[in-house]
């Protein structure tokens, strides 16, 4: 394990962090970067040994991390408020072995209440790694505009 990029990712982390949709801890320990198309957010991660699961590829977890983050951060953008996972089921296809993976989160259908989302990560190849299904508790309408900015 290169333990300097470990110490860096964590470093970095520490000094860059804030408790915010796409800045928090965990986000910024994995170098998430995320962007958005009218239709989805992307999450991508870079691959680094010190994320890999005893086998040598890029751990489960991780892999749930960030198809999650891709369909929360969605829900974020497109109503200002933060939505809560209710559920989510992720089918494993091949392993993610080093370069980047790319997360990419869509409605399937989005209610007032419940939605239901999917993401798909794919290697730097463009093969698919995995797939998640997830429902999700909208947020409330609080009466307030989103904020543009977010």
């Amino acid at each position: 394990m290169d333990e300097n990029a470990a110490r860096s990712a964590f470093e970095t982390a520490l000094d860059t962090h804030a408790p915010a949709f796409g800045t928090f801890f965990l986000a910024k320990l994995l170098g998430a970067e995320i962007s958005y198309t009218p239709e989805s957010c992307i999450v991508e991660i870079p691959v680094h040994d010190f994320l890999y699961n005893p086998q040598g590829s890029l751990h489960g977890g991780i892999i749930a991390f960030a198809l999650d983050v891709s369909m929360g951060h969605l829900i974020h953008h497109t109503t200002g408020r933060p939505g809560i996972t209710l559920e989510m089921k992720i089918q494993y296809v091949r392993p993610a072995l080093s370069g980047r993976v790319r997360c990419e989160g869509r409605f399937l259908k989005r209610g007032r209440t419940i939605s239901y989302l999917e993401s798909r990560m794919m290697d730097a190849d463009g093969k698919l790694v995995a797939a998640a299904t997830s429902t999700w508790q909208m947020p409330k309408d609080t009466g307030k505009e989103r904020d543009p900015r977010t």
